[in-house]
């Protein structure tokens, strides 16, 4: 009997060609259109990133590099012991070691030879955003060495011209390939939307069928509700798996030949990638399902799945980058189950995480699609109004 009911939900999407388009292209079309325009603008202000120093040099000219940092970045965070751990999962956003022999190459007037200072970012960072946070440790670097060779009599300080960006050394964090890009952000970010996005097209089935009657002569032949939820739900999940090969497809090859730069899959964990995804289609069907049995019109339909989706995305760190946002914006983004979707898959693909790493938001987005499905079997109980 599912089997049958399942061929009676790939039928009606056949025959719902509209909503199949938008399902597949919309997306698409935001991870092209994302993607391009915001290649470049990522770059949020530096002050406000998380950071600690790892203080190896003791000298007085690194207390005072330290110092200089703090008056445009804040005071530094506690570096904890597990701080490596938290710059892989973002927690902080970079360290700066300050290495052994700094400060006797701060006092020297000869060319730094040798890098005494390290910049660590999460892997995550934005490309701009790393270089400016580099440039920006190398030019208060140069400057205190040059004020300190002016303050010596019978030195001038490095010459005209010279570069001592060889004292710092500037570094991802990460073990997951090549630099984040704009097309790494929206790929994941705008397949978690496209992944929700279901529910317009099975509000709009589940209304037809009710209004139809078909629901209600299936119920009096002794189809259960979980039956009926469950032929619903699993070609849906299909769905959500086409439309995932598509956008990781459409990020891989489609934008590099369009001017983008190129979603990266290389060293991923593969068996992570699956399980976020998984977990990602549950929590989006199973939310779809609830509002379906919710909405008891077409207009309904038309309007309450998608303003639900838009609003989950606005506050989820999908359509605004969460790094971006204020601080207590970004830590409202956490309540949406679009964020935890977006920072399972950022972690797998920027961040080299494995299936241990994704199982917090996993957990999350599994709990949430009980209680939806759960949800979504007591409204069936509802009569037709």
């Amino acid at each position: 009997m599912l089997l049958a009911l399942i061929k009676k939900e790939l039928l009606a999407l056949a025959r719902d060609m509209h909503g199949l388009a938008a399902l597949f292209f919309m997306p698409m079309a935001f991870i092209v259109l994302m993607s391009l325009t915001l290649k470049d603008i990522y770059r949020p202000p530096l002050a406000e990133l998380g950071y600690a120093v790892d203080v190896r040099d003791t000298g007085t000219p690194a207390q005072w590099l330290q110092q200089i940092w703090q008056r445009s970045h804040g005071a530094p965070k506690a570096l904890d012991a597990d701080w490596r751990a938290q710059l892989r999962s973002g927690a902080l956003k970079y360290v700066i070691v300050l290495e052994p022999g700094l400060s006797a190459e701060l006092e020297s007037a000869a060319l730094s030879t040798k890098a005494h200072i390290r910049l660590l970012t999460e892997p995550g960072i934005d490309a701009n955003l790393f270089n400016a946070l580099r440039a920006e440790l190398v030019g208060a670097s140069g400057e205190l060495k040059a004020r300190l060779a002016l303050a010596v009599p019978g030195t001038s300080g490095p010459p005209p011209g010279a570069s001592i960006q060889a004292l710092v050394n500037a570094e991802r964090y990460s073990t997951a390939g090549p630099r984040p890009t704009s097309v790494q952000q929206n790929v994941p970010a705008w397949l978690v939307f496209g992944m929700f996005f279901v529910v317009a097209s099975l509000s709009s089935l589940f209304v037809q069928e009710r209004s139809s009657g078909a629901l209600g002569r299936l119920r009096s032949l002794g189809v259960s509700r979980f039956m009926l939820l469950m032929s619903k739900a699993l070609p849906y999940l299909g769905v959500n798996a086409l439309q995932a090969v598509l956008m990781l497809a459409a990020g891989i090859w489609l934008m590099p030949l369009i001017g983008g730069d190129a979603l990266s899959l290389a060293g991923i964990h593969w068996d992570a990638l699956v399980l976020a995804l998984a977990a990602v289609s549950l929590a989006a069907v199973s939310l779809s399902l609830a509002l379906a049995c919710l909405v008891r019109s077409h207009a309904q339909a038309a309007t309450i799945g998608p303003m639900v989706n838009v609003l989950m995305a606005a506050a989820g760190g999908i359509m605004v980058p969460k790094f971006v946002m204020p601080g207590f914006m970004q830590r409202l983004v956490e309540i949406s189950p679009m964020n935890w979707g977006l920072e399972a898959l950022l972690t797998v693909l920027l961040r080299g995480g494995g299936v241990a790493d994704t199982l917090p938001q996993v957990g999350r987005l599994v709990v949430f699609a009980a209680a939806m499905f759960l949800l979504a079997v007591i409204l069936f109980r509802r009569p037709a109004s």
